[in-house]
């Protein structure tokens, strides 16, 4: 295996998010007078895409209705008003994610950014994270047609960087990025401390489980040797 790019997700693989993603739909709550929920119910609700997350914060109310088009539009509008003002305040890399980053760095690697999280708060939140300088490309949410799990923003990385997706590893935490990746045709590692939706990685169909992002490149560095040594 000769792989020349590393693309990640980034909620849940290298920055948690989940204070200032739950900052900002409490606060859409509060708005509509809705009672605050625990970040740990919260963070069950991201993976898909804020107005995902909307969707499902929304559908949790005393009434247990469902929302709709409207109600999420609307929801979706304060709830950005919350996260445009708190974005990447609290939100931290994971143990290893910098170690990682910088092993790839210096090994070589291009490396990009592959999110459903809109362009407009992941372009601040690398900035703010310090880790911007890492990635020669970055396709959020609202870059593509389709977001993940849709294998559609896996390839359109893979294009701007130049790179063939079997020369391609996704390294990701949830069922969307090991589906879409595979889909892809890339090859997945997945990290177990993310943002999976109560999915278990050890049943995802990935290549492997890293604990962090520093193992990931260990990872890589060895596969590496081992093919230089076939």
């Amino acid at each position: 295996m000769t792989l020349t790019t590393i693309l990640f997700d980034l909620d849940g693989t290298l920055l948690n998010t989940i204070p200032d993603l739950s900052q900002a739909a409490n606060g859409m709550r509060q708005d509509l007078g809705l009672p605050l929920l625990p970040e740990s119910t919260i963070a069950t609700y991201v993976g898909k895409g804020t107005a995902n997350l909307v969707k499902r914060t929304l559908s949790n109310n005393p009434n247990g209705t469902v929302p709709d088009q409207n109600d999420i539009e609307h929801g979706l509008t304060l709830f950005n008003r919350h996260y445009h003002a708190c974005n990447g305040h609290n939100s931290v890399p994971y143990p290893g994610a910098l170690e990682g980053l910088q092993a790839f760095a210096d090994a070589g690697y291009k490396m990009g950014i592959v999110t459903n999280k809109p362009t407009e708060f992941t372009l601040p939140l690398l900035e703010l994270a310090g880790i911007a300088g890492f990635f020669q490309c970055v396709v959020g949410g609202d870059t593509c047609e389709q977001k993940k799990p849709h294998p559609m923003p896996w390839l359109h990385a893979c294009s701007l960087l130049n790179s063939e997706p079997h020369q391609t590893l996704a390294v990701g935490d949830s069922v969307n990025d090991a589906l879409s990746a595979r889909a892809a045709g890339l090859t997945v590692l997945a990290v177990p401390y993310g943002y999976n939706e109560g999915m278990d990685v050890r049943d995802l169909e990935v290549d492997d489980i890293v604990t962090s992002i520093a193992e990931a490149a260990r990872w890589v560095a060895n596969c590496k040797t081992e093919y230089q040594e076939s």
